[in-house]
């Protein structure tokens, strides 16, 4: 499935072009705007997000089909798509799929308890879909100083949907990852400033100094001394954003406060766009630097926070922290594959960014509904949830299979060739010890769940019928479980995309 074969992409333009890029755009801008328009919030409201992540991944799925063969769709100078963008755009409309349809019932349930005020839920409502178009901007950016107001604009905007709760937890959780995010995104600043002025001193025209596209044709023109502390302010800056180390400590706090639909968003989407960004700068920094420094430095972060978040999953007690700390490893095994930085890796590591945001978008909305259910995020106060909600059980723990990395889930697919990758080029011992992690992790994280899901139970609810909505969870581990069988859906994508952002 991974097997890699080149092709160079090229440039077109037209209406079909602005169409693709700007409909993916508009759809959740649209929903946005009727959202704030609406006085009263409304499951109806909801429902239009689903629309427009329906429209987003639709897109996604067009923009594939025209960008597989290594044609890039072109917006003016501003946007562009080629099939990495492709990929991500396919992950965002995916992954918000899931979300925003558990996102109704969410919204259903405050309206219906009066959890939240319809202020409160204005505002909600206006703000999620507004993530999405902040997050398909950012995919689509071919100016890196637009991919870089992007993604800080979601620090932003998820600020106030990680504090929708307004309670002492939530609001501290806001502050730690309002003040450590930005602080990473100061740096990225920086290093995007640095890039710039690298390119200055280049042939390239002052106008396109941070277009992606003249960044990488003239990257071997690029000051080395510059990029190399440029790549390191992008990696520490954009890396906050993905949850790595050294500035990964507002994640499970944020995870554990924000509801279960936004922690699915921002695992599932957020953290591999940070991710993307990375990779479109690793792609000039291998050319314009010594890519063994290059490899090292993604090595260091990634292998350092894999540990870290192994540890920490080993001691952890609350499942939706422990969920928190799984992205965290995750993140570290696609970083592992932009460190690698072949074909091959490059496209095991977005196959594993794609069953990554599958499997959390179900289990953070399955964990919601447990929070719902069970009124505590405990592991130890959850105990046999699939003697009395079976078939919310039945996703709970076949979601954390597929995350663990079992077949039939495209996760062992990517795991598989991360290590084939690795092996490869001659760094057994990286992928030895990340599957020693990943082994650790598995026996922690079934030792703890287990009780949860299959002992006796114990717990604050009766038995009785499951609440909320199953259908788009089970579509989600349906999606896993074809991408780890079946080829034909993203192969070639996968494969076009590899070669854009790999190297031999």
């Amino acid at each position: 499935m991974l097997e890699m074969v080149g092709a160079p992409a090229t440039g077109q333009g037209g209406f079909v072009d602005a169409l693709l890029i700007g409909a993916p755009v508009a759809a959740p801008a649209l929903a946005a705007v009727v959202a704030l328009a609406r006085r009263t919030p409304s499951r109806a409201t909801g429902w239009m997000s689903v629309a427009a992540a329906f429209v987003i991944l639709g897109s996604g799925v067009f923009a594939a089909v025209l960008t597989v063969d290594g044609y890039a769709l072109r917006a003016g100078s501003l946007l562009r798509v080629d099939a990495l963008s492709a990929v991500m755009l396919i992950v965002i409309g995916s992954v918000s799929v899931i979300a925003t349809w558990a996102n109704v019932d969410f919204v259903g349930n405050e309206l219906a308890s009066g959890k939240a005020s319809s202020a409160d839920l204005r505002r909600y409502t206006t703000l999620v879909p507004t993530f999405l178009a902040a997050m398909v901007l950012a995919v689509l950016a071919n100016n890196l100083g637009l991919l870089w107001a992007a993604v800080e604009a979601t620090t932003i905007v998820t600020a106030f949907l990680v504090g929708h709760r307004r309670s002492r937890g939530s609001v501290e959780a806001t502050w730690k990852y309002v003040i450590i995010c930005s602080v990473g995104i100061a740096l990225a600043y920086l290093g995007t400033i640095l890039v710039y002025y690298a390119a200055q001193q280049t042939t390239i025209p002052a106008g396109a100094a941070l277009e992606w596209d003249q960044l990488v044709a003239h990257s071997t023109e690029l000051d080395p001394g510059v990029m190399r502390i440029a790549f390191a302010l992008l990696l520490i800056g954009y890396g906050a954003k993905a949850g790595m180390i050294p500035l990964h400590s507002w994640l499970p706090d944020a995870h554990s406060q924000a509801p279960a639909p936004v922690s699915a968003l921002m695992s599932g989407v957020l953290l591999p766009v940070a991710v993307y960004a990375l990779i479109r700068y690793r792609v000039i920094a291998v050319h314009s630097l010594d890519p063994s420094f290059v490899r090292a430095l993604l090595l260091v972060v990634a292998l350092a926070s894999l540990v870290l978040a192994t540890s920490l999953i080993i001691a952890q007690g609350n499942y939706k922290r422990l969920l928190a700390y799984s992205s965290i490893e995750h993140m570290s095994l696609i970083v592992i594959g932009l460190a690698i930085g072949t074909p091959l890796a490059i496209a095991a590591s977005l196959l594993h960014i794609m069953g990554h945001g599958l499997g959390k978008a179900v289990l953070f909305c399955s964990a919601g509904q447990v929070l719902l259910l069970e009124g505590t995020s405990k592991i130890a106060g959850v105990r046999g949830i699939l003697a009395r909600r079976p078939v919310l059980a039945a996703v709970f723990g076949v979601g954390f299979l597929a995350l663990l990395g079992l077949p039939p889930f495209s996760l062992f697919v990517s795991e598989l060739g991360l290590a084939r990758a690795a092996s490869a080029d001659g760094l057994t011992w990286v992928i030895a010890l990340a599957l020693m992690m990943v082994v650790i992790v598995f026996v922690a994280i079934t030792t703890q769940l287990a009780p949860m899901i299959l002992g006796s139970g114990s717990g604050s609810s009766a038995a009785g019928r499951d609440t909320g909505s199953t259908t788009p969870l089970v579509v989600g581990l349906v999606a896993l479980a074809t991408l780890g069988i079946v080829a034909w859906p993203v192969d070639q994508l996968l494969h076009a995309a590899s070669l854009i952002a790999g190297t031999p």
